[in-house]
């Protein structure tokens, strides 16, 4: 019995223990736009390593390949290009041995003289700041007009705009551009809904209360159920045990009997 509740309990563990593969595609720099002749780096950062993930694109010339052949070296789940080319513009992501997928990072390569624009790759959450930076290759600090959606947002005299406390309604296609050399490529910027635990239905509530502790409380549960069988076994054990009366404490036992059988009579009478 005490076999067959550790098994359950081994089993229940291990079900609670499942997760879902997954994995997340980086870039450093954290960047979409890169000057040709530059270098760039992207990682899956993964959940589990045995998933086998690695970087691949879509790319003018290629389908599905895997990042790692020519100019560009690959190790476990990242890559790395050297020397980026026009050809490199594409998009890029993490997939699995299993055919699973991360998020997909578009990637593009503008000649040395033209303008680039930095922003963020991944998602930004709502209530962050965001940084904006117009780039030229030789890195000079001018003067920048940036645009969302089509429409001047502002004027910066060092190229660089910061947009405070970003809302879901910052969320749009951003683009630079400097007068004397030109406008960057479009490129999109991502915000993210903050979670509110308070406006959660309750039930959904409930549910994620229920998914926290009841592994521990199952686990819990089995764990003194098991321990309490064996308990309980071991007292009865013990209480079962009984030794036989010596010679001298039979005889106190009769006279005992004897004495108890005489009161009784004369009380009779």
């Amino acid at each position: 019995m005490g076999e067959t509740r550790l098994q359950c309990l081994t089993f229940v563990i291990s079900l609670l223990s499942c997760t879902t593969n997954q994995a997340r595609l980086t870039v450093s720099p954290s960047s979409s736009q890169f000057f040709k002749g530059q270098s760039v780096s992207l990682s899956c950062e993964e959940d589990d390593s045995s998933a086998g993930w690695t970087v691949r694109r879509n790319t003018s010339r290629e389908t599905r390949a895997e990042c790692g052949a020519g100019r560009s070296t690959s190790a476990g789940s990242s890559c790395t290009i050297t020397g980026l080319l026009s050809l490199d513009s594409g998009v890029y992501w993490c997939e699995s041995r299993r055919g699973s997928t991360s998020n997909i990072i578009n990637i593009t390569v503008v000649p040395g003289g033209a303008v680039i624009l930095q922003s963020p790759v991944l998602p930004v959450m709502e209530g962050h700041d965001v940084s904006l930076q117009c780039r030229t290759k030789d890195s000079s600090e001018l003067p920048a007009d940036f645009y969302k959606d089509g429409s001047l947002i502002g004027t910066e005299p060092t190229g660089h705009m910061t947009i405070h406390h970003v809302t879901k309604s910052d969320e749009g296609v951003y683009k630079c551009h400097i007068s004397s050399r030109g406008e960057s490529p479009p490129g999109w910027i991502y915000v993210t809904e903050s979670p509110s635990f308070t406006s959660v239905h309750p039930w959904f509530r409930l549910v994620l209360h229920l998914v926290v502790f009841c592994p521990y409380f199952v686990s819990t549960v089995l764990l003194v159920s098991l321990y309490g069988h064996r308990h309980t076994g071991d007292h009865l054990s013990v209480s079962m045990v009984t030794t036989s009366p010596t010679p001298a404490e039979q005889v106190l036992a009769d006279d005992y009997d004897d004495v108890i059988t005489g009161v009784t009579t004369q009380h009779h009478f």
